[in-house]
């Protein structure tokens, strides 16, 4: 007998090299995201990253580490990404409106966009493991959304790792996002299936990521910022084939320190000048997941809306 592994039902298999073609706005061939991701958590309590250790306790020195972030990281991150010009998205938890609310005043000068990212990063949707609490959380923190901007996010990314359920998918689209980025298998959008029609998968990295790279696998600034300009040079090659997506995530308690601020400023400044920033489209998550929903139905992998 075969051996059957267990699958799920969210896509089907598609390779990149046997997709439909189409440019991004304006024949952009690759379009570029900065996601920062801001948060906020417990005190002793939940879930968490360490800076020195994985996987230890919760403490005032691990929490007060990531507080950086709010109190410090983000103003220098938000200096340099004006000074670049680039526009960006940002992760946010719900529970930062009560604790950090300055950040949001820049945010929405800047014309950034808010992706919605749970109420906490101390806690993550496989926390709750009846659908109607999942449910309530998501709306929780949605409600604030709603409250504090007057409209809902087009987009989430799960907290705390974006650890899901099996209904996690059908309920942030029942809540009425547009797209998430929680299923890192591609380098473009495609379609994925819920209970309740379609929902659009946008790239987001676990590779380009502060996290893992810094945090857990110890690599330098400078290593990371070599794989920032690696991954841009070959993908602004490679878009010539295919149009893709790259998206980087930063979080304002690790790359907003100082003494990264400054691989971080040189490698964005090259991806920014580059020769080939003619096929560059430098975009927000959404701004991609808006255009896909303009495509003729069939352009993407998956099944997608009956009509754009």
């Amino acid at each position: 007998m075969q051996l059957k592994l267990p699958r799920h039902s969210r896509y089907d298999y598609s390779p990149i090299v046997a997709r439909n073609d189409y440019s991004w706005p304006d024949e952009k061939r690759l379009a570029f995201c900065i996601t920062t991701n801001l948060e906020c958590w417990a005190f002793g309590k939940g879930k968490g990253h360490d800076n020195a250790i994985i996987g230890a306790r919760q403490s005032q020195r691990n929490y007060s580490w990531r507080d950086y972030g709010n109190r410090v990281g983000i103003w220098r991150l938000f200096d340099l990404f004006d000074e670049l010009k680039l526009p960006l998205a940002h992760n946010v938890n719900s529970l930062l409106y009560d604790y950090a609310p300055p950040i949001f005043d820049v945010i929405r000068r800047r014309g950034d966009e808010i992706v919605a990212h749970g109420r906490t990063n101390s806690e993550a949707l496989d926390d709750f493991s009846w659908e109607a609490d999942e449910a309530r959380v998501i709306k929780e923190c949605t409600d604030a959304y709603i409250e504090h901007e007057a409209i809902i996010p087009t987009g989430w990314m799960g907290p705390a790792g974006a650890v899901e359920n099996s209904t996690s998918v059908d309920l942030i689209k029942e809540a009425g996002y547009r797209y998430i980025m929680d299923w890192p298998c591609d380098d473009q959008p495609f379609w994925m299936n819920t209970r309740s029609g379609p929902i659009l998968s946008v790239p987001y990295p676990v590779e380009l990521n502060d996290i893992p790279q810094v945090v857990n696998r110890h690599h330098t600034a400078r290593e990371m910022c070599e794989m920032i300009v690696d991954q841009f040079d070959e993908m602004v090659e490679q878009c010539a084939k295919q149009p893709l997506v790259m998206n980087i995530s930063l979080h304002p308690f690790v790359f907003g320190q100082p003494f990264r601020l400054r691989a971080l400023r040189a490698a964005l400044r090259h991806c920014v000048e580059h020769e080939l920033k003619d096929r560059v489209w430098f975009c927000k998550p959404g701004d991609v997941a808006d255009y896909c929903y303009t495509l003729p139905p069939g352009t993407l992998p998956g099944n997608g809306p009956a009509a754009a």
